[in-house]
């Protein structure tokens, strides 16, 4: 089977954070945590920064592209927080990042560049043996590229540049396919059929590319409303809802700290402590990605302990009503992805090797980052950067 990294050749490795502190579920925490950092001074800031040997508040590091913060050495920082961002964080999971380079391990500024309204990343979920659960997810918002199970794998946008221009996608594939099946196939097409058909492999993401362009055509359509419910509304479409009689209500609501999470199955109800909240469907619980259950994980992000004293110490003293509208949604997107993904997708006879001798495997300029030079950015220290 082709490899997901043959078909979409250019990506680029998870976003290393380097500290904590500055992801978040609630922007609010994050502004929090950036004026303990800057009021803080000589030791206490460095001790709250937790240096790496990527970065340290002397660091000299460029901007991010698109964003607006500092370029100074960090040490020096009193300003105002910039402006969070919403992130993919692991496969499911919407969360806030302090746009700030000097802040960010390995933030991979080539993904920034292409993040726009057009942008869709595909994102590889690793393989662990004998899970279950989607070898990608797709997202609006730029990810960090983390699996729940620890397992990271390659980000990869569907587009070289902004705009939706130069599909990521190995040169001469759409006009194979196009002959192949006959029939207009372009790069949401092929999205689409990687999400619908991409399997999780010891060696990397396969993807089969079907003979038959019935099965072609009936794995896009599956795939693009599998990209519909996980863009979440972020094309213009509806957000997820799932029909009247089966969408989640709060029945009790979630106290200030709820310690523990739990299903009914008879009852198609989740437990927060003493909050609750039915109908929850059976795919929604039980949807593992990485053999990792995502909305314990989800729970747990919110609710686990942390260090004292730390940055990531700075959070909500009692649980924003926000979470658990972003719960409900997660619960949506969750029971309907759950039902579309029954059973394996069948591909039936695919295409030969020698067929896509042509095309596979693909040069080597296709996995390095377009060019994009449509503005300056900011160097270390106000300088231009040299692209």
């Amino acid at each position: 089977m082709p490899m997901l990294d043959q078909l979409m050749p250019w990506g680029a490795a998870p976003l290393r954070l380097g500290r904590g502190g500055v992801m978040s579920p609630d922007p609010a925490s994050l502004k929090g945590r950036w004026d303990a950092l800057v009021k803080a001074e000589g030791g206490e800031r460095e001790a709250l920064f937790r240096a790496t040997r990527a970065r340290t508040p002397r660091s000299a590091v460029s901007q991010l592209p698109g964003q607006s913060t500092g370029t100074g050495r960090f040490f020096r920082e009193d300003g105002r927080c910039p402006a969070p961002v919403r992130v993919l964080h692991g496969a499911f999971d919407e969360q806030w990042l302090i746009p700030d380079h000097r802040l960010i391990d390995a933030a991979r500024p080539e993904l920034w560049r292409v993040a726009d309204q057009r942008q869709v990343f595909v994102v590889e979920q690793g393989y662990v043996a004998e899970a279950s659960g989607p070898a990608v997810v797709a997202s609006a918002l730029l990810p960090d590229g983390r699996s729940p199970a620890g397992r990271p794998g390659r980000i990869r946008p569907l587009y070289r540049r902004p705009g939706g221009l130069e599909p990521n996608l190995a040169p001469g594939l759409l006009p194979l396919l196009r002959s192949r099946y006959g029939r207009e196939v372009d790069a949401g097409d092929m999205a689409g059929w990687i999400v619908a058909a991409a399997r999780s492999a010891p060696g990397g993401c396969v993807v089969p590319l079907p003979a038959d362009p019935h099965i072609w055509l009936s794995g896009v359509e599956l795939g693009r409303r599998m990209l519909e419910i996980q863009l979440r509304g972020a094309r213009g479409d509806e957000r997820p809802r799932l029909p009247g009689g089966r969408r989640p209500y709060v029945r009790a609501a979630v106290p200030a700290r709820p310690d523990a999470i739990a299903y009914d199955a008879d009852e198609q109800a989740l437990s927060l402590g003493g909050g609750r909240i039915s109908p929850v469907p059976r795919e929604a619980w039980d949807f593992e990605v990485g053999g990792v259950r995502v909305l314990e994980l989800w729970f747990e992000r919110r609710t686990a302990e942390v260090e004292p004293g730390t940055l990531e110490a700075i959070r909500p003293a009692s649980w924003p009503q926000e979470w658990t509208s972003e719960l409900l949604e997660l619960i949506t997107v969750l029971a309907l992805l759950g039902e579309l993904r029954q059973g394996e997708f069948e591909v039936g006879a695919e295409i030969t090797p020698g067929e896509l001798a042509g095309v596979l495997p693909p040069p080597a300029a296709a996995r390095r980052p377009a060019s994009v030079l449509d503005h300056h950015e900011e160097g270390p220290e106000g300088q231009f950067a040299l692209l």
